[in-house]
């Protein structure tokens, strides 16, 4: 849903830390054809901060044909800072989507505690047709403008607009991408990983990837066990599900962590005075829904741009605070200008603003085949709707543009982890865009692997804010290798409590941030 150098002279074989000359690393692990890397400045701010350096790595568009056309990635790495017996290896890092740009995940390594990043060159990556990479992928840059129909089509004249609406999206990306568009699935996307390990001339990588990037992790493992060293995988993606009925299974979970947020609302009704049980506050979040279909907030704020404004309550607890303060806003005061500003940080309509979304499309919809009857999707998201009302008819919108996309679908890969180095997986139970059934799917799927679980929480890959119980576990593992043990029961194998949530500021009245890498970090983090 909505919403990866010219070599040195010198550089470490992960699996060893053996030293290796730069006159040997064209023959390791990519061979001699294998493209180089060649590092510069980087222009973002945080990279610089951190002493990053940056490149474009010419990869083939079609794998399958080296030496036809070549685009281009955008690529970061942060070196390690331990002396070279201390030294980790390569960690690539991907923040989900797909679509999320990458190229600034580097700096993750300065969030893991005990010092245990410092061993490691952080690798950030724009995939395909993202970001700073080259084509860069774009259809219709104000497809999120405000004031769009009802999510729910309950009418006629809804569905049809939002059929033309989706349909004409499509038939814009054909336009745009060309034949990038058949050259975009999560098996192009793990080649791309694969020619980075290639250029950086290593025989193995770590990988750290959150949501999506989960997804990628479990098959770049499938794909080249020999090839992985470790892998932290938090918001767990079922590798089963993709990705019609994952969206599905979304939409309940989403009501449930939905539901979880009105709960905490109610509790703080001193404060944002929105009601005093959870059913009272759903009961005035719907009515909103129906009086902006009449009315939209401020002329600009309708029933879907108001979803949308919740639905970032629905993926984390962080920014809990300002989305009731927005709603208070608007229920006490008319005052329309919070949800604006919410709903604008999150769907920009400038030029370019719709990349991850056409990259999600791109990727989601040539992954697998999805449904071209309407019929079927009609009787799937009003079933669903029937019990969770909150996200089924928006998810559904967002991914219309599938049943007309201008390229050929393919199956997905068979995850299959039997060879695959221990992985350390993370979830929370409540996780609303990755369930966690998926997170013991893949579980299963890697006999070897241990999974922690914040047990009760709702935050959708909340690993590295804090949380000590799993964020020291990751630490452990990416400074020994060493995991909790498994269990032999299909469960999770560690409990921690979940991230925590925000308590408000009723004196100030307003969000209080004590942390504001933290909160910078997350927003790199993608649905």
């Amino acid at each position: 849903m909505r919403r990866f150098w010219a070599a040195a002279t010198t550089v470490a074989l992960c699996a060893t830390g053996a030293m290796v000359t730069g006159a040997q690393a064209g023959t390791i692990g990519g061979g001699r054809n294998a493209a180089a890397i060649t590092w510069g400045p980087c222009t973002e701010a945080a990279l610089k901060a951190q002493a990053a350096e940056c490149a474009m790595l010419a990869v083939p568009m079609d794998h399958d044909k080296p030496a036809g056309t070549k685009i281009q990635l955008a690529v970061s790495r942060i070196k390690h800072t331990v002396p070279e017996d201390k030294y980790q290896g390569v960690m690539l890092v991907n923040p989900g989507g797909p679509g999320g740009a990458g190229q600034g995940m580097a700096t993750l390594g300065a969030h893991v505690p005990k010092g245990a990043g410092s061993a490691y060159d952080w690798i950030g990556f724009d995939p395909r047709g993202v970001g700073a990479s080259t084509p860069k992928l774009t259809c219709v840059s104000d497809y999120a403008g405000y004031n769009r129909p009802a999510y729910v089509p309950s009418t006629k004249e809804i569905e049809k607009a939002w059929h033309a609406k989706t349909t004409a999206y499509a038939k814009a990306c054909a336009k745009s991408g060309g034949e990038l568009l058949n050259h975009m699935r999560t098996e192009d996307a793990v080649r791309d990983i694969d020619a980075i390990r290639a250029a950086l001339a290593v025989e193995k990588i770590n990988f750290y990837g959150f949501s999506y990037g989960t997804y990628l992790g479990q098959v770049y493992a499938t794909k080249f066990p020999e090839r992985v060293r470790r892998m932290v995988l938090d918001g767990v993606v079922d590798p089963t599900r993709v990705w019609y009925d994952s969206n599905l299974d979304q939409d309940i979970a989403f009501d449930k962590a939905i539901k979880v947020y009105f709960a905490w609302l109610a509790k703080y009704d001193a404060i944002y005075h929105l009601g005093k049980t959870a059913k009272a506050v759903e009961k005035l979040y719907y009515k909103q829904l129906d009086d902006l279909a009449k009315k939209p907030a401020g002329g600009l704020i309708g029933p879907a741009e108001f979803t949308d404004v919740f639905l970032q309550a629905g993926y984390y607890v962080f920014g809990w605070e300002a989305t009731a303060q927005a709603f208070s806003a608007w229920v006490t005061k008319k005052d329309s200008a919070a949800l604006k500003r919410l709903y604008d940080e999150k769907n920009p309509q400038d030029a370019g603003a719709d990349n991850s979304y056409a990259i999600y499309l791109a990727v989601q919809c040539t992954d697998n085949k999805w449904p071209s009857d309407w019929r079927r999707w009609k009787k799937d998201n009003w079933r669903v709707h029937k019990k969770a009302p909150f996200e089924t008819w928006g998810n559904a919108w967002y991914n219309a543009p599938c049943r007309h996309w201008p390229a050929k679908a393919g199956h997905p890969v068979k995850v299959n982890g039997a060879k695959s180095p221990p992985l350390l997986m993370l979830s929370e139970t409540l996780d609303a865009a990755t369930p966690f059934s998926g997170a013991l799917e893949a579980r299963r799927r890697f006999p070897t692997s241990a999974l922690i679980e914040g047990v009760g929480g709702t935050t959708h890959a909340g690993s590295l804010f804090g949380n000590r119980c799993i964020d020291d576990t990751i630490a452990d593992y990416l400074a020994t290798g060493a995991l909790p043990k498994r269990l032999k029961a299909d469960r999770s194998d560690k409990e921690c409590v979940p991230v925590a949530l925000p308590t408000p500021n009723a004196a100030l009245g307003r969000n209080v941030t004590k942390n504001y890498d933290r909160l910078r970090l997350q927003d790199l983090i993608t649905r």
